[in-house]
């Protein structure tokens, strides 16, 4: 695939603009919403410049056909040694590409690819970007999701209804916090970047 998944141009600078205030109270919070859900949950082993487990209740009731995506790519294996490509301060982190994100590889167009499943209609809902929600990456196209997601440091009230929420952290969330942040006049890329070493499903 050509198209970069990410948070939109327009809406990234608005982020940062958004975020300049309050960004670092919001770093201090806790997950708004730290209680495990419908599941299954997605385990994340983090290796890098910081090793931990962040654990994701995936919210199959709001976005089934996303969430469904997710968990037959971890089962494959296909998120294992994917790396966290882009990463903004006060913002979000944000991983997935099984094409181009593979740790150890050439990372050159890491943020570009998807999966060999089919992009997904766009399940938005009224759930809001707080802090520790998990939403699908995309392209301009709201229906362009695939295999990238991103986790959110802080609240970002400006991506409600813009992008498909697929879950929130219920444990690890100082490992997220922690994972190793890129340059901003860069989008967000990182350099030698921290990655998913071991993802798993617990149903």
């Amino acid at each position: 695939m050509s198209r970069d998944r990410f948070i939109a141009g327009g809406i990234f600078a608005l982020g940062l603009a958004a975020l300049g205030g309050w960004g670092m109270s919001q770093m201090a919070a806790v997950a708004q919403d730290a209680t495990d859900g419908p599941g299954p949950n997605l385990v994340i082993e983090v290796d890098g410049s910081v090793k931990g487990t962040v654990t994701i209740d995936l919210a199959s009731d709001v976005a089934p056909n996303h969430v469904a995506q997710i968990v037959a790519l971890a089962k494959e294996g296909a998120y294992d040694g994917v790396v966290f490509h882009r990463v903004i301060d006060g913002f979000m982190a944000q991983t997935g590409d099984v094409e181009f994100g593979k740790h150890g590889g050439d990372l050159s167009q890491a943020g570009m690819g998807g999966s060999d499943k089919p992009d997904l209609a766009a399940e938005f809902s009224s759930m809001p970007f707080d802090r520790g929600v998990v939403g699908m990456a995309r392209s301009m196209d709201p229906d362009s999701a695939n295999s990238q997601f991103f986790i959110m440091f802080a609240a970002a009230p400006h991506l409600d209804g813009q992008y498909t929420v697929v879950g929130h952290v219920i444990s690890g969330i100082e490992v997220v916090d922690a994972i190793k942040k890129g340059d901003q006049a860069a989008n967000g890329s990182v350099v030698d970047p921290d990655w998913m070493a071991k993802v798993t499903v617990q149903e």
